[in-house]
């Protein structure tokens, strides 16, 4: 029997992220309202990181946010498109740039045992295998470490992936994993406590070119290994635009997101022996 390729085609999402760094920001409106949350909770969290890893930090809002919040922490911004860092770097101050790299979260080029807190807002689900990605965060926090993310849940764009699905049997809408797996997923990798929510969001368009163009610009292309190759027709766009009219309501046009939630701790019991490294050494490459 032969291997299922992965959901996602991780070259292609690159490539999409990369041609969408400078348009980003203008429509990452949920992006930057589930990073404000996410922030907004580290206030009742008793933790005062000395380094600060954030994951798909993308054009560096959140990692400047960060940086005002822990004034004496080191922080480093990871995205695996190059262009987005660029972006990330030229909101730190000349004083204090944050590090940038640029990197995998399925294959983190940073040693053991060294970062206190990772932040990763809307990025986990770029990834091919949770599990994978959830022990290369464990491996890379400190015993007491804390975990902090946002990914978006199964429901996520349920209307685009319905009206698509009216129309041909290609994959048109990136996967989405279901919160109970992501909490398992958690487990499985041996994060402590965790913990998992849910908040469900829509958004409202005119006209379905609307979303398509926001999609567009934050780089959500579609990127599954079983989408359908070269161009859409016009027949078939069409087709879908007229099964999408289904879900008007109020004269707008819902898309809905399942935004998850999750944090979880690592045990003061693992990876015992704490190191004290600096941001030259923790971001030297595993080879």
């Amino acid at each position: 029997m032969s291997e299922q390729p992965p959901p996602i085609d991780k070259q292609q999402a690159r490539l999409a992220f990369e041609r969408a760094a400078d348009t980003y920001d203008d429509a990452a409106v949920l992006q930057r309202q589930t990073g404000e949350c996410m922030l907004e909770r580290l206030d009742v969290v008793k933790l005062q990181p000395q380094v600060i890893l954030d994951i798909g930090s993308g054009t560096g809002v959140a990692t400047a946010a960060l940086a005002r919040r822990y004034k004496k922490a080191h922080i480093v911004a990871l995205d695996f498109a190059l262009p987005m860092l660029r972006h990330t770097r030229k909101r730190g101050s000349w004083l204090r740039r944050p590090a940038c790299v640029c990197g995998d979260a399925e294959q983190l080029p940073f040693i053991d045992n060294s970062v206190d807190l990772i932040y990763s807002n809307a990025a986990i689900q770029w990834c091919t295998d949770l599990e994978v990605t959830f022990r290369e965060f464990l491996r890379v926090l400190r015993p007491g470490g804390l975990l902090m993310f946002t990914t978006f849940g199964l429901d996520t764009l349920k209307e685009l992936r319905q009206s698509w699905e009216a129309v041909d049997g290609h994959s048109h809408v990136s996967p989405f994993p279901d919160m109970h797996d992501v909490g398992d997923a958690l487990i499985r990798a041996r994060f402590s406590d965790p913990v998992i929510d849910v908040d469900r969001l829509t958004l409202t368009y005119d006209e379905v070119s609307g979303l398509m163009r926001d999609l567009k610009m934050i780089g959500a292309h579609n990127v599954t290994t079983h989408r359908q190759r070269g161009l859409t027709g016009k027949g078939r766009m069409q087709a879908m635009i007229k099964a999408y009219e289904q879900f008007r309501s109020n004269g707008l046009l819902p898309a809905s997101y399942e935004v998850v939630y999750g944090h979880a701790w690592v045990s003061e019991l693992h990876n015992s022996a704490k190191r004290e490294v600096s941001v030259d050494e923790l971001t030297r490459s595993r080879l």
